[in-house]
């Protein structure tokens, strides 16, 4: 009985000891299991991100740190934002560049680069094929889509209401491009006009090839010139002098031409622009 009781106490111990250490194991066990669960939410974003086209270059740099940028399209060097981006690293566009960099996230445009990004989905790399906004109205669901795309925060800047014009007359303005194509209703660009408080010259839908004694004969009432400050043979239309007679030199309005090129909140410093265009006329 005497050697019975301490071998007792120490089978209790022992099996109290066995307890707590079970008990430590499934504690830790359980973290370990919640911290694969839920990882660290800045380390589940892509930090390496490559694009694949223009308009991507552009939404990128406008939200996206230079750190995470694994390489802008060759495009941006030719139509750049006014943004200082000639340290950005940058991509040849060639499969074999892409692949070396293995992005974490690929973006392109959903019309673009349609062969390259099959083959780079052939090759396990993630793209994420991008719809550009057709209105106003859905270029900030554009904006929150690559912000959750690049793990960022869709704190958004909501654009000032509109102020009326109502009691104004609505002038005809026409947008004109390269080779004397004018733009129409029916059109991204369209929109833009009618929100800034003009009204579109012309009446048929889309892009239009422009008559020039029609300009001559019925001029509209301000022009706005939509094409790059390089010299070309194709911007001759407007510069020629029967129509330069008929629109006066202030009748001639001018934007940042970069601000057309793609959809984004930039969009809205346009509109801005050809709304403070549009008080002026008056």
């Amino acid at each position: 009985m005497a050697k019975w009781m301490p071998y007792k106490r120490n089978g209790l111990q022992r099996a109290l000891m066995l307890t707590l250490l079970l008990g430590w194991a499934l504690a830790v066990r359980s973290e370990t299991l919640s911290s694969e669960a839920a990882p660290d939410a800045e380390s589940s974003f892509p930090q390496r991100i490559l694009s694949l086209d223009l308009c991507m270059d552009w939404i990128l740099a406008y939200h996206v740190d230079r750190s995470r940028i694994a390489g802008l399209s060759p495009l941006h060097k030719r139509y750049p934002l006014p943004l200082k981006l000639n340290d950005w690293p940058a991509h040849d566009g060639s499969l074999e560049q892409i692949y070396q960099l293995q992005p974490d996230l690929i973006l392109v445009g959903e019309y673009n680069a349609l062969l390259l990004r099959n083959r780079l989905q052939t090759l396990h790399l993630p793209v994420a094929v991008v719809s550009l906004p057709q209105s106003l109205e859905q270029i900030e669901d554009y904006e929150r889509s690559i912000l959750q795309l690049t793990g960022l925060p869709a704190n958004l800047a909501t654009p000032a209401p509109d102020e009326q014009l109502h009691d104004l007359p609505t002038p005809r303005l026409l947008l004109l491009g390269a080779n004397g194509i004018g733009t129409g209703p029916g059109t991204f660009e369209d929109q833009i006009l009618r929100q800034a408080g003009w009204s579109n010259y012309l009446t048929d839908q889309g892009y239009v090839s422009l008559d020039l004694e029609q300009l001559v004969s019925d001029p509209p009432d301000a022009l706005l010139w939509a094409a790059p400050d390089s010299p070309s043979l194709a911007n001759r239309f407007a510069e020629h002098p029967a129509l330069a007679g008929r629109i006066p030199e202030q009748r001639w309005l001018m934007t940042d031409y970069w601000r057309w090129q793609c959809p984004g909140p930039w969009t809205w410093g346009l509109i801005e622009q050809l709304r403070q265009a549009r008080e002026v006329w008056n």
